[in-house]
């Protein structure tokens, strides 16, 4: 028997398994903190900086819904548990929106001004999700109708900043995808029930000022 289970364990892991953080992390998301969730296509295993999915010229390798589809995102504890023990090494992808977290995402090198800048003004942040590439800090729901409202009282709005509301997705650590390790530059209190977050009014509001007073360069934002 012992010899059975060192080979299946020798054979999951050649599958990329051996994920224990990822299933673990996909149930703390669906059933504690009640966020929709489901696997992202895997990078593609020869060229990890391309997507598995059949576009070549993918933005976002690894990091979005493929099979299944983003409206299968659930936080039933059976489903999570089924699609990560079958796809161990799956990216976590987070269905923004409804009851679900929003996101507000920006460049990494504006968004570490930003937050050192709001760090400063003793403004209170919840969780910040950070790829190699961008940073995505995480907000209350909210719908287009408010995120175009404020918008239009912006003289002005990076147009790098990302807005990934209701019908979006975000990539959650401790995932592995063809943009680099995702990982929580701010992370959520251990042990925490569902994470607070601000409103998206307040982190635009101060994230635009921030990128203003400390001059940030234009290939930057």
């Amino acid at each position: 028997m012992r010899e059975i289970l060192g080979r299946r364990r020798r054979l999951l892991s050649r599958r990329g398994g051996g994920k224990p953080e990822l299933i673990g992390a996909a149930l703390t998301f669906a059933t504690q903190w009640q966020w929709p969730v489901l696997p992202g296509v895997a990078a593609d295993a020869q060229a990890r900086s391309r997507c598995g999915c059949p576009d070549p010229e993918c933005t976002v390798p690894g990091a979005h819904p493929f099979d299944p589809g983003l409206l299968t995102a659930t936080t039933d504890e059976r489903m999570v548990r089924w699609w990560w023990t079958n796809r161990p090494a799956a990216p976590i992808v987070l269905a923004t929106g409804g009851t679900a977290p929003c996101a507000v995402s920006l460049p990494a090198p504006a968004a570490a001004r930003a937050l050192e800048a709001l760090d400063r003004t003793g403004m209170r942040l919840g969780p910040v999700v950070a790829s190699p590439a961008r940073w995505s800090i995480l907000v209350r729901p909210y719908g287009m109708e408010q995120l175009g409202e404020l918008l239009y009282t912006k003289d002005f709005v990076p147009g790098s900043l990302r807005f990934h509301g209701e019908g979006g997705y975000l990539a959650l650590p401790p995932s592995a995808t063809g943009q680099g390790a995702i990982r929580w530059e701010r992370a959520p209190l251990p042990g925490s029930a569902s994470p607070w977050v601000p409103d998206v009014e307040a982190v635009v509001d101060a994230v635009v000022d921030a990128l203003t007073r400390t001059g940030v360069s234009a290939p930057e934002l």
